[in-house]
């Protein structure tokens, strides 16, 4: 029997990495190439902080700056990574908008603006690699993050959650389309994550406090909200061998019952 610290390793494997300027991607990078991954194809907007993540692991990681809610933008990624490491076994879509929208104030700029983000991306990031995948006949492994607002969502969330439940469905859809290419494509769920993604949204959108995290912690279940790290080592698990022939997934990863919403009082205009 293969030992499970083999079936959790990366090497000879390339990855491509969406989002890796900070939090989830950037830990996901960083857990991926201590497990022994050969290339890292690591792409975000920031691009100062992006090319920072990937100096640090130089030997490996090459950065490629795109805002992905430009398809010309997207269309390079996956020939970046085929044209710098050869080939490509892994995708991590992890690159989100998570700006803030009802039902009754979000306009069409920001509704298309988080769909291409957070849905378009993914579905062409998914084709290319599919296509390369195949092509190469050894299998490969798409982890696609979503959200617990998937399940409905916040009312100040309606774009996003609509969004992140399209993610949850062409997740499903793209496992059963290429399960026969032995290429498994798996979705996590996260509820209420700590990251300076997180620190910029709430300071952005709802003026929180400085000390917002420390006041959060306090009223949830486990005494803290999930940790990026964690996160990154369930988007590990569902892209190596640990998880054997698992496809079409869709993994719940918060401290509570997803889809349970407080009432939150009328909308306003």
């Amino acid at each position: 029997m293969t030992e499970p610290s083999s079936l959790s390793r990366f090497d000879g494997k390339v990855a491509l990495v969406t989002g890796a300027a900070q939090g989830i991607g950037e830990v996901t990078a960083r857990l991926l190439a201590e497990r022994g991954i050969r290339g890292l194809l690591l792409t975000d907007r920031n691009a100062e902080r992006g090319q920072a993540v990937a100096n640090s692991m130089a030997h490996i990681a090459k950065f490629v700056g795109a805002d992905l809610q430009h398809a010309a933008a997207v269309e390079q990624l996956v020939p970046a990574a085929l044209a710098e490491f050869g080939r490509i076994d892994i995708v991590c879509n992890v690159a989100a908008s998570t700006e803030r929208g009802t039902i009754l104030n979000t306009d069409l700029a920001l509704f298309d603006r988080i769909f291409a983000i957070n849905v378009r991306a993914p579905f062409f990031l998914m084709q290319a690699a599919a296509k390369a995948m195949r092509a190469q006949k050894s299998g490969g492994a798409i982890v696609n993050i979503s959200s617990v607002n998937a399940h409905g969502g916040g009312t100040n969330l309606s774009p996003y959650s609509a969004s992140k439940a399209a993610l949850l469905n062409l997740t499903k859809n793209t496992a059963a389309a290429l399960v026969w290419d032995r290429i498994r494509v798996n979705c996590i769920l996260p509820g209420w994550v700590d990251t300076p993604g997180e620190h910029e949204t709430l300071k952005r959108f709802h003026d929180a406090p400085d000390n917002w995290l420390e006041e959060a912690e306090a009223k949830r279940p486990f005494g803290r909200l999930v940790k990026a790290d964690e996160l990154a080592r369930a988007v590990a698990y569902l892209a190596s061998g640990e998880s054997g022939l698992m496809t079409g997934a869709v993994v719940d990863f918060e401290q509570g019952a997803p889809g349970s919403f407080p009432l939150q009082g009328p909308l306003e205009d």
